[in-house]
């Protein structure tokens, strides 16, 4: 009998206890979004959380929103099945920090005040700059979304043994339930609790694996690595680059395409924008991110142990028959060292850490609807901080259909390959953008325009025409047709170099002239902290 359907038997036999744990923590992070939500009184503390958080429990929010479905399913698996190749996604996701950390987290700090539009709105032009924001972060927090709602339906099918189409469509409608009554009740302090409590349970979780793991091979990593290679049919290929990245030359292109996107993904991604304006100095959100690197780089090291730990223990089609893309090695890695019990509490710690990740999601492109487009571009500043929560909640609700519909399809999709397309889009339309209003005095409001719907519209477009829709008989989105020309499955390698080229091209052909005072203003602003909010 293979490791799933032994997974799938015991995961059927302990059905009790993996819904009392799932129970348990849907009950516990619902009874936290409550409790913040009675503490949420205005605007400022639905966005921002009342400016409340210490640099610390930002980190640790951070953490919690950036080690998502994708670190710890669709790592685990992408190692499990191409080895060296898939330990890429470890790396380029953990030094994409020092991008953030250098160029963003503090200035962003200084100059906004809820959301990525206030940044470009402070010297360009209000309503199309804040509309252009707006649409650019919807798009790519529903590309992310996409990634957390595929790993749910595998997740959870697995473990309640659900195999046919309906019943997994059902688990991706109850966790968008779950994700809106987290974002719509209890707002950003809600959020950060969970993803704070999410945090600490998936580092305790993917210790004990590792623990778990080199226990197995007396704590000799090479004996772990060699066992890997043996296992996986092809030797000592497992352990150097070339399976998946490096064969042709579009597999290299596509490479050096998914190192720009992860690298310079994270500093435009909006859900961790967002959580810069939660901590009440500039001080505080740089040891925030200083702290998000120290745990984010831990669990990143561990991943090598889940990976090649899956790759060593388990049977690599049978991780495939679970799921053709790898995104359930690590649950059926769990139940190969510790049994239903640690299965359960492991699925739980994944799920939690789903959940989480897709409220900071919601809670980014709602507050963007809400403040940029429907205060300052649909009501022109008239709105009161009620409507503005009012309306905030409303595009909760719109939010999470579109993205229960999408994550329908994507369900057997990779979720690292599929965040790493919604990396792709925020460092093609939001990226340039950011810096070039933080540090090029000659930026005009064209220029933003330009930039951020030419970045957004060619990496949606060529992600529409790639083998990730269609043309991929085993991994495509859409099977059984073909429309794709586009031979690379991530587009960042043409449309970010593009998103800055058009920010640079747009300005210099704009009739407008930059303010330099406004310039002045927002650069003092950016370095000193003088003046924010």
């Amino acid at each position: 009998m293979s490791v799933h359907q032994l997974a799938v038997e015991s995961a059927s036999d302990n059905r009790p206890l993996i819904i009392t744990l799932f129970s348990v923590f849907v009950a516990a992070t619902l009874g936290i979004t409550v409790w913040a939500g009675r503490q949420t009184k205005d605007a400022n503390d639905f966005y921002a959380g009342g400016r409340s958080f210490s640099g610390f429990q930002n980190g640790l929010a951070i953490s919690g929103d950036y080690m998502s479905a994708a670190s710890f399913l669709g790592i685990a698996g992408a190692i499990a099945l191409t080895g060296y190749d898939g330990f890429l996604y470890s790396i380029g996701f953990l030094v994409a920090w020092l991008v953030a950390l250098l160029l963003v987290a503090e200035p962003l700090r200084n100059t906004g005040r809820y959301t990525m539009g206030d940044v470009l709105a402070y010297r360009m032009r209000q309503r199309p700059v804040r509309t252009a924001a707006g649409v650019s972060t919807i798009v790519v927090s529903i590309f992310y979304l996409l990634a957390q709602m595929a790993g749910a339906g595998v997740l959870v099918s697995l473990l309640l043994g659900i195999t046919n189409e309906a019943g997994k469509i059902l688990i991706v409608v109850l966790v968008g339930v779950v994700m809106i009554l987290y974002v719509s009740i209890g707002g950003m302090k809600g959020t950060t609790w969970v993803q704070m409590v999410k945090a600490v349970m998936l580092i305790a979780g993917a210790l004990l694996m590792t623990f778990l793991v080199l226990l197995k091979f007396d704590f000799n990593v090479s004996d772990l690595l060699g066992k890997a290679a043996e296992n996986s049919g092809i030797g000592h290929a497992f352990l150097e680059p070339g399976l998946k990245y490096g064969a042709t030359g579009t597999t290299k292109l596509d490479f050096i395409s998914l190192g720009l996107a992860l690298v310079l993904g994270t500093a435009g991604l909006p859900h961790i924008l967002i959580r810069f304006y939660t901590v009440p100095t500039a001080k505080a959100a740089r040891k925030s991110v200083n702290w998000a690197i120290g745990i984010i780089g831990v669990f990143y090291l561990m991943t090598i142990a889940l990976g090649f730990g899956a790759a060593a223990l388990l049977n690599g089609a049978d991780i495939k028959k679970s799921n053709p893309a790898g995104n359930t090695a690590a649950p059926l890695l769990a139940e190969e060292l510790g049994g239903p019990v640690l299965l359960a509490v492991i699925s739980a710690v994944a799920f939690a850490t789903i959940l989480a990740v897709v409220a900071g999601l919601t809670l980014a492109s709602s507050s963007s609807f809400a403040h940029d487009l429907y205060a300052n571009v649909i009501r022109k500043g008239q709105a009161t901080q009620e409507e503005e929560v009012k309306a905030a909640r409303w595009a909760t609700v719109g939010i999470g259909i579109v993205a229960i519909v999408l994550g329908v399809f994507a369900r057997d999709l990779n979720v690292a390959g599929l965040v790493a397309l919604a990396f792709a889009v925020a460092a093609s339309a939001n990226l340039p953008t950011i810096l070039y209003s933080l540090f090029w005095k000659r930026f005009t409001t064209q220029g933003a325009l330009w930039s951020i719907y030419g970045g957004l519209a060619s990496s949606v477009f060529l992600v529409l025409f790639s083998p990730v829709v269609s043309g991929n008989p085993k991994s495509s989105m859409f099977k059984g047709v073909d429309f794709h020309w586009f031979p690379l499955e991530n587009p960042g390698l043409i449309s970010i170099p593009l998103g800055f080229l058009l920010g640079w091209v747009g300005s210099l052909l704009s009739k407008e002239e930059p303010d330099p005072k406004k310039y002045a203003e927002l650069e003092v602003r950016s370095l000193t902290g003088y003046g924010a909010h």
